[in-house]
């Protein structure tokens, strides 16, 4: 999204790791946490109009790379959990963030996350952005992509802090994902019903909270819409299957 206007909100490819047999040493499995970590994310994704389609457990790495393949995203973004080096076992910790080292995109996008983790994560000096071609995920999709190690499983600190802070680290990434995508972080909040307003002309729907940007559809005098969230005197909201800013000077609340 660098470099040019966004055709509609961001939509990114989510995928929570595949690999049931990583277990955690406090219990469960990488597979299990990175999912639960994907359902912590959904209501600050749908909260802030960043669409998503999402993996499922019953995938592998192998066919979420052909899935995000097939579509056109913004970002494809891996949710994993590391482990030690035989030898090592229980005794490393820390948080990596993978990009590919040819897309400027991608290490724009983990060097954001990178920075914010590090304001969560209790050693912040092991929290870093590195590039690689060693990881699929990273090598063969075609959008932009983050490869998230989020500390270590094997070690209980690392496990602890993911399982006791998936709200906080949820929030975390989404707010890192809207400042990636030049949006407003937005917290979940009921939807409402609306009607608008003009007088004249159409109420315009953008990609952003601003006036000169991208207009995303036209709304007329007396169209429904769904209100997800506010933010200062704009309004995010869905008109049939758009979503986007329109100014709350021109929205009447039901």
């Amino acid at each position: 999204m660098e470099g040019k206007e966004a055709l509609s909100m961001p939509i990114i490819y989510l995928s929570p790791s595949t690999q049931e047999n990583n277990l955690y040493v406090s219990g469960g499995s990488e597979e299990y946490w990175m999912n639960r970590l994907a359902d912590a994310m959904v209501p600050y994704l749908d909260a802030s109009g960043i669409r998503y389609t999402r993996n499922t457990p019953d995938m592998t790495a192998a066919s979420s790379i052909t899935a995000s393949n097939r579509g056109s995203y913004d970002l494809h973004l891996a949710l994993h959990s590391n482990a030690a080096p035989e030898g090592r076992y229980g005794q490393v910790r820390g948080i990596l963030v993978f990009y590919y080292p040819g897309s400027a995109k991608g290490r724009r996008a983990a060097e954001i996350m990178a920075e914010n983790l590090k304001r969560i994560y209790p050693i912040p000096a092991l929290v870093r952005a590195e590039a690689t071609t060693s990881i699929g995920e990273v090598r063969k999709v075609r959008a932009p992509a983050v490869f998230l190690e989020l500390g270590y499983h094997d070690n209980p600190d690392d496990a602890a802090w993911v399982k006791n802070q998936l709200e906080l680290i949820a929030q975390n990434l989404v707010s890192s994902l809207c400042q990636y995508f030049g949006i407003p972080f937005l917290t979940p909040v009921p939807e409402r019903q609306a009607v608008v307003e003009v007088y004249w002309g159409s109420l315009n729907i953008r990609s952003r909270p601003d006036r000169t940007a991208l207009i995303l559809a036209r709304a007329y005098d007396g169209a429904r819409l769904k209100i997800i969230n506010q933010w200062q005197g704009w309004y995010l909201v869905r008109f049939g299957s758009v979503t986007g800013y329109a100014s709350g000077d021109y929205i009447t609340l039901l």
